[in-house]
């Protein structure tokens, strides 16, 4: 992984904002696929359940596929595996676009899970993390995350706009359109990653997978991030529609998850300027202990638009700030010539929370026609996940500390 990649050529600023933009794009339309639950529903005469199946398994697939995007842009670069991916995204709208059955929807969902595996955060979390110095990574990386929030803050009043005035079919073609736009975005970041983290020695796929699988730390940083998955999910697909149930206006659910893409912006630029103040796995503990009280407004104060939108915004300083903790603690543990593929692992503990927390909401509503189960599940995940983070152990395994000291010696 030593050979040279137009990347290294290109100022950092330039590789945030191309990486940025299409995470941005990417994961935006993603977190607001919970607008079609309803009119989706509607059109097809079904219940709640089909569609969160439907989107859950769109979660599921991003995390299966994430290892396996990731380890190909680690090998290979970002470029190809983005290309592959975007023509998935676009087959799996349209599927939902012509969709007659619930078996329709579950396709589209797996191939727009496919799709966003390799064109969101995670997979390109690593092409930045290599060539971003260890003192501007967090950062670098937490812009990679703020990028993701204002594609949610953009994405969801302009689907929401394009659903109201086109309808949901025809919304649906012009995403088809905005997504093909990445492939020629992607153009800048293709050929093989350049290797940077000095003289710790490469690793086989197996290796590094192995030094993984056998660190602790690791395991409790993958467990927490379940959680994460559970409550994002969760609140991405079915706040709009819980708002309907509480007799609020139908304008609130999209707003709110507009203030969250805004809040999300500054929690993940204070998340990415916190490790010269605050250790990584104290910052995680804390952010899920917050989410955890947040979700008890849910259930004991009165559902206005005020209060509705207000929690949101606070649960979006605590949103993606998770991103840059958790995989900064990927590349402390383990350097970065395999990050994409090891955070990629995470991430798919994250996608089945995710599966768990969009199914889990529409199975337990048909059964309950109330959302109270879920926030109560909630509150309690964000307490289990705070205090797996608090034991993690902070520092590189013996292979990386081992090549820091000789570094440090020469």
């Amino acid at each position: 992984m030593r050979s040279s990649s137009s990347q290294s050529l290109m100022p950092l600023w330039l590789l945030i904002l191309i990486v940025g933009t299409i995470v941005g794009i990417s994961m935006g339309r993603s977190q607001s696929m919970g607008l079609y639950l309803q009119p989706v529903t509607g059109a097809l005469g079904i219940g709640r359940e089909p569609f969160a199946l439907a989107m859950a398994l769109t979660q599921l697939m991003m995390g299966l596929g994430a290892p396996f995007s990731g380890a190909l842009i680690d090998s290979f670069g970002a470029g190809r595996v983005v290309v592959a991916c975007v023509f998935a995204t676009i087959a799996g709208l349209y599927f939902m676009y012509a969709a007659t059955s619930p078996s329709d929807l579950v396709i589209s969902g797996m191939l727009m899970g496919i799709g966003v595996s390799g064109t969101g955060v995670t997979s390109l979390v690593g092409t930045i993390g290599r060539l971003a110095p260890p003192d501007k990574r967090l950062s670098a990386i937490a812009s990679i995350g703020m990028a993701a929030g204002i594609g949610g803050f953009v994405a969801l009043p302009v689907m929401h706009f394009l659903i109201e005035f086109v309808g949901w079919q025809q919304s649906l073609v012009w995403l088809m359109v905005i997504t093909a736009l990445l492939i020629p975005i992607a153009w800048p970041i293709g050929g093989k990653p350049v290797r940077v983290d000095g003289p710790a020695r490469d690793q086989s796929v197996r290796e590094a997978l192995a030094e993984a699988f056998r660190h602790p730390s690791y395991w409790l940083l993958t467990a927490g991030f379940f959680v994460c998955g559970f409550h994002v999910s969760f609140i991405m697909v079915h706040l709009p529609a819980f708002t309907v149930d509480q007799g609020l206006p139908g304008w609130v659910g999209p707003v709110a998850l507009s203030v969250v893409g805004i809040a999300n912006i500054v929690g993940t630029f204070l998340a990415g300027q916190s490790g010269r103040y605050i250790e990584k796995r104290r910052l995680l503990s804390l952010i899920y202990f917050a989410r955890a009280v947040l979700f008890l407004g849910f259930l004991f104060l009165p559902m206005t638009p005020v209060t509705v939108i207000t929690l949101c915004g606070l649960l979006g300083i605590f949103w993606l700030s998770t991103i840059p903790p958790t995989s900064g603690l990927v590349a402390t543990f383990f350097g970065t010539q395999w990050m994409s593929m090891l955070f990629g692992f995470v991430f798919l503990s994250h996608q089945v929370g995710a599966f768990a927390g969009v199914w889990l909401g529409g199975r337990l509503f048909d059964l309950t026609k109330s959302y109270d189960a879920m926030w109560w599940l909630s509150v309690a995940l964000g307490v289990i996940s705070a205090l797996l983070h608090w034991p993690i152990a902070e520092r590189p395994v013996p292979r990386i500390a081992a090549a820091a000291s000789a570094t440090s010696r020469a």
